[in-house]
């Protein structure tokens, strides 16, 4: 795979790079289709957030984001011509409260914001029912952005950040887990890294962390904090979104989604500035590619084979 990383500048290279991708993602656009009955464009960014749904991976960290993206194409804020299709897959315990909650609130997003003609295409929310390995090896392929975004130091691996690099997915990601090890082979040119460090995350808890005091400085974090209490996300008279706000506020968000809410947009900008470089986007997804074949499981077996089991 490192023999890619000398066609990185050749353009004819990087096209028949990005026609493979295309495929991928019109085969998952079919499949969302068919499923979801939504309509997405594979000029999109597909924007992925796959495996286990809990608190310490925060996909209410991207919920606050979605709901950000939507309330600022409302406004004019941001541009109606990127096109952004975010995709959950994930499975929870099913005694997991919380984990359902977010499941539901995503869920309830996606239909206010799919059947939303005002922003048009420019925002699409898709949960993929009944995840499993057999749709992963649809989803993979197809994923422009892996969204690795759980707690640092709260995740001791990770292998499906591995798989969706190794596949030509830009990882947007805290330093956790094997996001460390995937920044060293990628470089941090090929990467989006944001959020606190383990270190900066002791220190918070050291100094004894409020939710509320990020909640009170952050006018663009309390308005949506705000917006989550209302009635525009009751769903037969009840509100998931209510539920995730209070585990936030009240329940003294132990994975510090509100801390990292901001470093998280300006990571998510950078994203979107990056898509918009197609050149730039190709070579960065091929480099991932071509530099993380350390990862294959070819090479894990064999060190096991040797250091571990020493057949």
């Amino acid at each position: 795979l490192q023999k890619l990383e000398a066609w990185s500048e050749d353009a004819a290279s990087l096209e028949a790079y990005a026609a493979i991708k295309r495929a991928n993602k019109c085969d998952l656009a079919q499949y969302i289709s068919n499923v979801c009955q939504v309509r997405v464009s594979p000029d999109a960014l597909f924007d992925v957030q796959i495996k286990r749904l809990h608190e310490y991976k925060r996909q209410h960290l991207n919920l606050l984001h979605i709901l950000k993206l939507y309330r600022d194409l409302l406004h004019g804020r941001q541009p109606m011509d990127f096109q952004r299709v975010v995709i959950f897959g994930a499975k929870a315990a099913p005694e997991y409260y919380l984990a359902k909650e977010i499941i539901h609130g995503i869920n309830l997003l996606a239909q206010r914001i799919n059947s939303d003609h005002r922003i048009k295409d420019a925002l699409k929310v898709i949960f993929l029912p009944n995840y499993n390995i057999t749709l992963a090896g649809k989803i993979i392929p197809a994923a422009d952005l892996s969204e690795q975004i759980s707690t640092a130091g709260k995740e001791a691996s990770g292998t499906g950040n591995m798989k969706l690099g190794l596949n030509g997915a830009c990882t947007i990601g805290t330093l956790d887990g094997a996001n460390v090890e995937i920044l060293e082979k990628v470089g941090k040119d090929n990467i989006f890294i944001f959020g606190h460090t383990v270190e900066e995350l002791e220190q918070l808890s050291r100094e004894g962390y409020c939710p509320l005091n990020w909640y009170e400085k952050d006018p663009v974090l309390k308005s949506l904090l705000d917006w989550m209490d209302s009635d525009f996300f009751l769903d037969h008279g009840h509100n998931p979104m209510k539920v995730i706000r209070s585990s936030l506020l009240q329940g003294g968000d132990p994975f510090f989604v509100l801390a990292d809410f901001e470093k998280y947009c300006t990571a998510q900008k950078k994203v979107e500035e990056t898509y918009r470089n197609r050149n730039k986007w190709l070579k960065m997804t091929l480099l991932n590619t071509a530099r993380l074949g350390y990862f294959s499981s070819d090479r894990t077996i064999r060190d096991y084979v040797q250091d571990i089991w020493r057949l």
